[in-house]
């Protein structure tokens, strides 16, 4: 795996930085070939039970698309007459986002800095988000005369809901930390300093916690927006039962019972 993203697993966490500081974690072809096999790698591997996306240095979490390389591509295009740079989005983009809210396990993002266009759509694509106070986000597609791509489309509506998601991408601009955790961009709002350590401390509890319990948590939150109250009364339904037959529920009854802290299996 190439050493712009740094992959690492320990006691059941799956650590991915972005580790392009020098260029804003920018995403070149490089970096987005070595994110997708970490995002890939992590959700197939059954001793990870939680994951943290973080990145390296204090400006910047992920500005998107490394522009630089993209334009000598563009022009490439044009000298071919084709059009395989957008290619990019079904081929790297797309398993990327598939990968962070498709796996069965729960994805912490840590926003250090600037999260703009794909990078601001793989934050969203997490579970949680532990920010720095001095990180901004913005969805900067507008801006460059694109579309919204890296699921942003589908995840920022469904946190800021389709107005306000509206606005945001039709006229681009800085969301300053304070709003984004007041929009419910961010889940938790910490100062720079810390947010190393409680993005850590936050993976870490979740690497440690009911791992199917929180499985089935993110399968029936995706199914129920875009389903009826009764099919996803189905579905909690399925997925209680599936639950309530693990481990870590009998493990957790016994503990309540005892008034003791559970130690959970992740089965």
């Amino acid at each position: 795996m190439a050493d712009t993203v740094l992959y690492e697993v320990h006691d059941g966490l799956a650590t991915i930085t972005l580790n392009r500081p020098e260029a804003m974690n920018a995403l070149n072809t490089e970096t987005k070939v070595a994110l997708r096999d970490a995002a890939e790698s992590a959700a197939r591997d059954e001793a990870v039970r939680a994951v943290l996306l973080t990145a390296a240095g204090d400006r910047s979490f992920c500005v998107g698309q490394d522009l630089k390389e993209h334009i000598g591509l563009l022009a490439a295009d044009r000298e071919a007459g084709t059009g395989a740079t957008m290619n990019t989005v079904r081929e790297h983009y797309n398993p990327i986002v598939r990968a962070l809210t498709g796996m069965p396990k729960p994805v912490v993002a840590g926003v250090n800095g600037v999260a703009a266009g794909a990078g601001f759509g793989f934050a969203l694509a997490a579970d949680y988000r532990v920010v720095a106070d001095t990180a901004s986000f913005n969805t900067s597609f507008a801006g460059v005369a694109l579309t919204a791509d890296s699921g942003v489309s589908w995840t920022l509506p469904r946190v800021v809901g389709p107005g306000r998601a509206a606005d945001l991408l039709l006229f681009p601009r800085t969301i300053k930390a304070q709003e984004a955790y007041e929009l419910g961009i961010a889940s938790r709002l910490v100062p720079a300093a810390d947010l190393a350590a409680e993005a850590q401390k936050v993976a870490r509890a979740l690497a440690e916690g009911p791992t199917l319990a929180y499985a089935a948590l993110k399968e029936s939150v995706a199914y129920g927006a875009s389903h009826s109250l009764d099919e996803t009364l189905e579905k909690e339904d399925e997925l209680q039962t599936r639950a309530g037959g693990s481990e870590d529920h009998a493990i957790a009854v016994q503990a309540f019972v005892e008034k003791a802290k559970p130690t959970y299996l992740g089965r």
